[in-house]
């Protein structure tokens, strides 16, 4: 679910459009934008969708009669669970946001805002912290601030990856397109995270307001944690 708190998968499939029911679904406004961290032609800001959280892999998460795709499963902040397609679980968050919406799966045109997956790596992580960037009690900034598909071990950071093809696992091929632009979500309150203020300051300061990159998938397959990455 777009915009709302996700999982960590020990495994996952790839296809054409990215790891399998990532932001297949997202929260609708009255006036049809999508629910996300900034106002665009498509997507405007609403507050309170990281008190949301949304699995794939819950009791409650289906498939979608129509497209195919699974139907997440979405909890409230008071611990109640829907599936994304229940029409009683759009009045429930509607309440607790306090204007109405719906669930609505993709149409067409991706919810993702730049490309299909998003990659980070440790290195990338290390080079925030050499520009001052931490969390506010001091520790490592918490890499699910970014909200990225992939978090990969590496000792090279991710900015000179364009145009490179990441094999990821023995199956997965990626074609890494650019850095991905950051917006004010990054500072938010979301998880075990608590809010920040600073960090897309710095990096518009140091990282042209970039912070891992995405890619295009050229070669589906699955994945799975401790799989080797390399790039060519």
């Amino acid at each position: 679910m777009k915009s709302m708190l996700g999982e960590t998968l020990t495994a996952a499939t790839v296809g054409p459009r990215g790891l399998d029911g990532d932001r297949l679904w997202a929260v609708r406004g009255p006036d049809g934008k999508f629910g996300s961290g900034k106002h665009t032609r498509r997507f405007r800001r609403m507050d309170g969708l990281f008190d949301f959280r949304a699995s794939i892999g819950g009791p409650l998460a289906g498939a979608d009669a129509r497209t195919g795709g699974p139907v997440p499963e979405v909890e409230l902040p008071d611990g109640r669970r829907f599936a994304a397609d229940d029409p009683l679980g759009h009045h429930a968050i509607s309440a607790a946001l306090g204007h109405t919406v719906t669930l609505t799966p993709e149409a067409g045109i991706p919810h993702h805002d730049e490309g299909p997956v998003s990659i980070i790596t440790t290195a990338g992580l290390r080079l925030l912290a050499s520009f001052g960037a931490a969390e506010p009690d001091g520790a490592p900034v918490d890499a699910t601030r970014f909200r990225a598909n992939l978090l990969i071990d590496s000792d090279v950071v991710e900015d000179h990856w364009a145009g490179r093809a990441l094999h990821a696992g023995p199956e997965v091929v990626l074609r890494v397109v650019r850095p991905l632009t950051r917006c004010v979500m990054i500072d938010l309150a979301q998880d075990a995270a608590c809010a920040h203020g600073d960090l897309l300051k710095l990096l518009a300061a140091h990282h042209d307001m970039t912070f891992g990159v995405f890619a295009t998938v050229e070669r589906p397959g699955t994945l799975a944690v401790d799989d080797e990455c390399f790039t060519r």
